[in-house]
């Protein structure tokens, strides 16, 4: 039995769209890899100057991946109406083509993606449909036929994936806290594997047990 030290391996590739996502949901989640000692990789930590194509090497660099799709969504504020957010995935083409990198090293068992639904619902991301897909379908009419192919597969493939979703209503630091329990067992899952025996990983204080090199993910098929 070996009790797993989370210490600053394995790094987290963060794959998302929205400043004002950035400056919420994101730099929380932030904060907990940062206190829960998780490497992690994301866009704003880039040396200014460097070719961006160089977080494609990121994501090769990588073992975890966290797919953040997302959509408009309302929220109200203290002191003032209802607001807007934009935070829309699907009508960023970069986005898209991380996603495309990321579905082909998962492909080839070289990095694990996790998809977060944030207020958007598994199905709209693998279908295309309802706001999210009217944001994809606005990008594809600027794009070439190939590119839209492997979006859409990318799109399919990681949406299909076992993932944590996260509703209008619901707690964003309850949500963070089940993000880091899922990227911790991934971790421990990978050194266990490495040594093929069962592992323990200490989470929020609670001790885990990670048996025969598996870990389980909450469902979002909804």
């Amino acid at each position: 039995m070996t009790v797993i030290s989370l210490t600053q391996s394995h790094k987290v590739f963060l794959n998302y769209r929205g400043e004002q996502l950035r400056y919420s949901f994101v730099s929380h989640l932030i904060d907990a890899f940062e206190r829960t000692k998780i490497n992690f990789f994301v866009d704003k930590y880039e040396q200014r100057g460097k070719d961006l194509k160089n977080l494609f090497v990121r994501i090769e660099e990588s073992r975890i991946a966290l797919a953040i799709f997302s959509t408009s969504v309302t929220k109200k504020f203290k002191n003032c109406n209802h607001t807007r957010l934009k935070n829309r995935y699907a009508e960023s083409s970069w986005c898209m083509d991380e996603l495309v990198t990321m579905k082909k090293l998962a492909d080839e068992e070289k990095l694990q993606v996790i998809p977060i639904f944030y207020n958007v619902k598994a199905r709209e991301v693998k279908n295309q449909t309802g706001e999210f897909g009217d944001n994809f379908w606005t990008l594809a009419k600027c794009s070439s036929g190939d590119q839209i192919k492997k979006w859409k597969e990318a799109l399919e493939c990681v949406s299909d994936k076992m993932g944590l979703s996260l509703r209008a209503e619901s707690s964003e630091a309850d949500f963070i806290k089940e993000i880091i329990r899922e990227v911790m067992k991934v971790i421990a899952s990978i050194r266990c594997k490495k040594g093929e025996e069962d592992c323990d990983v200490n989470i929020f204080g609670n001790k885990i047990k990670v048996s025969n090199c598996k870990c389980s993910y909450a469902t979002s098929r909804l």
